[in-house]
């Protein structure tokens, strides 16, 4: 399994994952042309892409979704409640409606509730023969009861969205602050460490730090607090980087 972020920020958010028989997005932020070019780096033709799967229906989730299937006619995956949400993909005929796990010849996907201010917004665990993928973004907190599920995978695409002291120190406004700590809102680089330190294994080979804010918070912010929290719980692995808001990461896997 390949798995390469495409974008990740508060102005539009997109993974790409690759099986033998499936090539996958998760999500379509930003907008068509990025994305191409974005795929084209990694020798991925836009038309190739058999399906995009929606974790939920803002915009930064969303954005690029009616220029690319207009263009490139692919299968969308979503909730029922997702697609009451989009008024774009009303008519489009290529769509699969998940309530729960999704099957797609070499791909198994396990959807988990996330907790984010969106109609039934998941996160995911891909699994593809020994290989395994968390994407867990855009949650205010993981429920305990997806911990076992969660744990010790391969891959960790993990939201680490806010410097809390940043935060509370920054410009947006009380409301805002409000909605990103609170439970429907975003991980915090704490937040996100604690999480991880529970859940990573010996089998995981590599975390990606995901959705981080480019007003509240910093790289070096995100890796020093997931740095010391493993040092605090005695967690020896350092195979972890930040996605970026307009770079790809390495392909991973």
């Amino acid at each position: 399994m390949r798995v390469v972020v495409l974008a990740s920020g508060s102005e539009g958010n997109s993974t790409y994952i690759e099986t033998d028989k499936v090539k996958l997005l998760i999500d379509l932020g930003k907008n068509t042309k990025y994305l191409k070019n974005q795929l084209e780096i990694i020798n991925v033709d836009p038309s190739e892409i058999n399906y995009i799967l929606i974790s939920h229906t803002h915009k930064d989730h969303t954005s690029a979704l009616k220029t690319f299937i207009k263009r490139y006619k692919t299968t969308i995956l979503l909730s029922q409640k997702m697609f009451y949400e989009l008024d774009d993909i009303k008519e489009y005929e290529n769509i699969i409606i998940y309530n729960d796990d999704i099957y797609l010849n070499d791909l198994i996907i396990k959807t988990i509730k996330s907790s984010h201010d969106s109609p039934d917004a998941r996160n995911f665990i891909l699994e593809n023969k020994n290989n395994s993928v968390v994407y867990v973004t855009d949650t205010g907190y993981i429920n305990r009861k997806y911990f076992e599920l969660l744990r010790n995978r391969n891959v960790y695409l993990f939201e680490s969205n806010h410097d809390i002291e940043m935060l509370l120190n920054g410009p947006y406004p009380k409301w805002l602050k409000t909605r990103v700590v609170g439970s429907y809102g975003h991980l915090s680089n704490k937040d996100s460490s604690f999480y991880l330190s529970k859940l990573i294994g010996e089998n995981t080979k590599k975390i990606v730090l995901m959705h981080l804010s480019h007003i509240n918070n910093t790289e070096e912010k995100a890796l020093d607090m997931i740095h010391e929290t493993f040092k605090e719980y005695e967690i020896y692995f350092d195979d972890i980087i930040c996605a970026k808001q307009s770079e790809i990461t390495e392909v991973i896997g």
